[in-house]
């Protein structure tokens, strides 16, 4: 437990953290990898070159000095977070570590701001908030663990099959090399692929969600080719055109809070955009293998018809649902091809599927989430209704566009 002094030192250093968050969590991370460049291969290096990475660190910081004396109230973030340290390997060891290089990024960059008494308080504080993630993220290897044909960190898989399914996504069909059984996951989960690139000094982690149903006796992930003058082309160009049927890649057990709720009984909104229809795919594929009479919607935004992976999947199991409705947004398409209605997902468009009992769930571009979730509110679908994935490290709307931007 912490003392009333430290908690009072804590809480009056938020203001501060506000406005220095980024700039704390940036000479952080610049002296975290200097000290541990071994730690490079535990974290996404294009989440830390677009600044996002340091980003969620600031705003998890700042949150933990607003609520250090109710840290329950931050327990849906922490398990979001240690979904993502879990999937990467973060272990028990690592905190630590970051804890050191923390307090000398506060004392940095406060300079005398930062008294003996300031990081006294912080490091005790630190010590609290680690061992929650610490005891959270074991619970959560654990649970991974148990699963059947289940494990805790990697596990060497051999890409069995590989599909083209689009001009800009193809598919990889993942099974266990020692042939094993694949572990269950919830509909809408991710795995993370670590990877060695010829050339290249450090691993490369990326998170993928599952593109098939839980049902099947392999992971399926379809990812989109990004260009590879960007941080996050790297891997998925090496992907494409070098990994081939019979390469193995190690795979992490699924993880992730963003997912098909199994018991609900309410109409399901799938809706996406872009590459965000993966995980929209593995709910739709588990809807139908459940046989599920619930009025289920999925729909789904592209630039055109070239660009657009599943076409065909997705309305053969919309029309195999007892009450399923496929809907496809063009943004421009010249072809013959069938589709609903051209340009953007409008407030008006939703307004045709979406019922104030809706469950919408939601994954695509920031700007495209942003757009969706505002029409959704305008509806007057309850917040808690409307349920959404980011790429990479979560953040608000808003703290994504100041790093995009």
């Amino acid at each position: 437990m912490l003392s009333e002094k430290t908690i009072e030192i804590v809480k009056s250093t938020a203001p501060v953290l506000e406005v220095k968050g980024k700039e704390i969590t940036t000479y952080f991370y610049k002296t975290l990898f200097e000290n541990h460049p071994e730690l490079l291969n535990v974290f996404n290096h294009a989440n830390q070159k677009k600044g996002r990475q340091q980003t969620a660190l600031a705003n998890t910081v700042y949150a933990a000095a607003q609520h250090i004396d109710r840290l329950h109230v931050l327990l849906p973030a922490v398990k979001q977070i240690a979904h993502k340290h879990r999937s990467l390997g973060i272990k028990p060891e690592h905190y630590p570590i970051v804890g050191e290089h923390l307090l000398q990024a506060i004392k940095a960059v406060l300079q005398e701001a930062a008294t003996d008494e300031i990081l006294e308080a912080w490091g005790e504080a630190y010590g609290v908030i680690a061992k929650v993630f610490i005891d959270v993220e074991e619970d959560m290897y654990a649970d991974a663990e148990a699963k059947d044909g289940g494990f805790r960190d990697f596990k060497e898989f051999v890409v069995v099959n590989k599909e083209v399914e689009s001009d800009v996504i193809t598919s990889f069909y993942l099974k266990p090399k020692d042939g094993t059984k694949v572990p269950p996951f919830l509909p809408g989960q991710y795995i993370t692929i670590r990877l060695a690139i010829p050339g290249e000094e450090y691993l490369f982690n990326r998170q993928y969600s599952l593109s098939t149903s839980p049902k099947r006796d392999y992971y399926r992930i379809s990812v989109k080719r990004e260009s590879d003058s960007t941080p996050e082309g790297k891997v998925s160009n090496y992907l494409h055109t070098s990994i081939e049927e019979g390469d193995g890649l190690e795979v992490s057990a699924p993880a992730g809070d963003f997912y098909l709720e199994p018991q609900e009984d309410k109409p399901v909104v799938l809706i996406s955009g872009g590459v965000g229809i993966t995980p929209m795919m593995s709910m739709l594929e588990a809807l139908v293998d459940t046989k599920s009479t619930k009025e289920v919607s999925f729909i789904h935004a592209s630039r055109n018809h070239r660009l657009h992976a599943f076409y065909d999947e997705a309305v053969d199991m919309t029309h195999r649902l007892e009450n399923g409705t496929c809907c496809y947004i063009y943004e421009n398409e010249e072809s013959s091809i069938e589709y609903h209605y051209e340009g953007f997902i409008t407030k008006e468009i939703l307004e045709q599927y979406v019922k104030q009992e809706s469950v919408c769930y939601i994954c695509g571009p920031v700007q495209f989430m942003k757009a969706i979730v505002q029409h959704l509110t305008e509806l007057g679908l309850p917040q808690e209704q409307i349920k959404y994935e980011f790429f990479g490290p979560a953040m608000h709307f808003q703290q994504v566009e100041q790093v995009n931007n």
